[in-house]
């Protein structure tokens, strides 16, 4: 408690003394351009990742980042949805998990925490299709290290799909008004992967950024969400121009591989894919758009 009241010292001695002009701004009111949606793990702190300002996101933190479907709780998280995507006019929100997620550990052993922690075990159902699409897709292929990883990357989606039951998000995300944008945050090493609906899989956001400039085009006005299961979260290896070429998934796609420098293996893009886990995303998404 002394080192808080002593970094509250600290913050208006340096912080707010030099901002003065922005803190009078704010005290009119707020207008962030951004609601971010991440876990309550103290590992992961949304201005310090991204580096923004007081004022430029809303946030709303909880154990797992999870957002329950419209009218499935009566928690704090629906509200917040709303308020800022009505009130404040938010056109962009950004669902995060994190590695090592204290909460996508005990998803995956959800039964053992009824007695213990049945408050957690309560809230951890809402992201039962998580657990349920793990269980039933990866269990049997993976180590426990590499499912936890899934995990992390398949509740995203989860949340992602979640937050388009609500009224407000469906209605804007018709019009073109709202995107919403999945990543991953690594506590090792500081880097975030963006979930890329082009390829099924989580790349650099700069890769996307990048596609953007190359081809002159934008990105999709609206994430498009799928069931095509994401890849485990390992950092990429860096890109050059050409495998920063776009690439539009067919029904057809022959899944091609070629070696890196590392003896990992890349297909159609995602360069970081084993030849089995191509095999699963692609057969995945085939399957389901016959």
């Amino acid at each position: 408690m002394k080192e808080l009241i002593r970094g509250l010292g600290k913050f208006r001695s340096t912080y707010v003394s030099s901002h003065r002009d922005l803190m009078e701004h704010l005290s009119q009111g707020q207008k962030p351009k951004v609601l971010f949606i991440t876990c309550s793990d103290s590992r992961l702190a949304p201005n310090l990742i991204t580096q923004s300002d007081l004022g430029e996101l809303f946030v709303i933190r909880n154990a797992g980042n999870i957002i329950p479907p419209y009218g499935a709780a009566n928690g704090g998280e629906g509200a917040a949805v709303e308020y800022a995507i009505h009130a404040l006019g938010i056109e962009q929100i950004i669902v995060c998990g994190h590695s090592h997620c204290g909460a996508m550990k005990g998803l995956l052993k959800l039964s053992t925490l009824e007695e213990e922690m049945p408050q957690v075990y309560n809230w951890l159902k809402h992201a039962e299709a998580t657990r349920r699409l793990v269980n039933e897709n990866y269990r049997d292929t993976f180590s426990n290290e590499e499912l936890l990883e899934i995990t992390i990357a398949e509740n995203v989606l989860t949340q992602i799909e979640n937050l388009r039951t609500y009224p407000v998000v469906h209605s804007r995300l018709y019009q073109g008004k709202l995107q919403i944008y999945g990543w991953v945050y690594h506590i090792e090493t500081g880097e975030v992967l963006a979930y890329d609906p082009m390829t099924h899989s989580y790349v650099p956001p700069q890769t996307q950024l990048a596609l953007h400039d190359l081809n002159g085009k934008s990105l999709p006005k609206q994430f498009i969400t799928t069931n095509a299961p994401p890849v485990a979260c390992e950092l990429p290896p860096p890109l050059d121009s050409e495998q920063l070429a776009p690439v539009q998934l067919t029904h057809s796609a022959t899944v091609s591989t070629e070696s890196t420098n590392n003896g990992a293996s890349h297909s159609l893009g995602a360069t970081w894919l084993s030849p089995e886990q191509a095999e699963r995303i692609y057969r995945g998404s085939a399957a389901r758009n016959p």
